[in-house]
């Protein structure tokens, strides 16, 4: 069954994932960028709420692919209990510097995941690449949260190649990126491990807005 991972940004959203059905416990700024990250101490506080009840991802935050800078913002996440870290994939000419940097840590046990973005075009080996580097799973996601789904950048067809090669490699696959009820069924299709959510299961829709129980829970009925 397809997992729901909503996005929060402190204790009292959290308690509203909780409350509401939530498989995976996002922690994120989304007024911060695509990936915003919160505040080091924010995320110990959410986590120490959560106490292990669900999944509870991070993210780095908008950092440009700089394998220093990187490990650096990801090491510093592996000191708080969450279950998964998330990295976006954002354009470069080399990704292979940064992905054999944090071999080091993967060897350790640490999960990673990739968000790759729609918006993107990235070589037909970087999966492979990102497996090899020991990651848990890919993500696609877009960068502007502008409305505009990965289906608007990608055929369908397109997307069940790419969602068929990441789970061939035995890694997780999440889909995100200004995704609503409506889209659902058409993301279901497409077998991913888990379907994350933020502005649209938000107050009128807008990802700076408070969690909408309502919301959250009808996307777990279609779920």
């Amino acid at each position: 069954m397809t997992q729901l991972l909503v996005s929060v940004t402190s204790v009292a959203e959290a308690q509203i994932a909780l409350e509401n059905g939530v498989d995976i416990i996002d922690l994120k700024d989304p007024a911060a960028g695509a990936l915003g990250a919160l505040p080091l101490s924010q995320i110990e506080e959410i986590v120490d709420f959560i106490d292990e009840r669900k999944l509870v991802s991070a993210t780095i935050g908008d950092i440009p692919m700089q394998s220093q800078l990187i490990f650096d913002s990801v090491a510093k996440l592996t000191n708080i209990k969450v279950d998964f870290i998330k990295i976006g994939f954002f354009p470069t000419d080399d990704y292979q510097a940064t992905l054999d940097r944090l071999k080091t840590i993967t060897s350790k046990g640490v999960k990673l995941v990739a968000v790759l973005f729609a918006e993107h075009q990235y070589s037909d080996t970087l999966i492979r690449s990102i497996q090899q580097a020991g990651f848990n799973g890919v993500m696609l996601d877009t960068a502007q949260k502008d409305g505009n789904t990965f289906m608007y950048y990608h055929s369908a067809v397109n997307c069940k190649k790419f969602a068929k090669r990441v789970l061939e490699f035995g890694m997780s696959f999440g889909l995100a990126g200004s995704l609503q009820l409506q889209h659902v069924v058409a993301a279901k299709e497409l077998k991913p491990t888990y379907i994350g959510f933020r502005g649209g299961v938000c107050e009128e829709n807008k990802r700076e807005f408070c969690l909408n129980s309502d919301k959250i829970r009808a996307i777990r009925k279609a779920l």
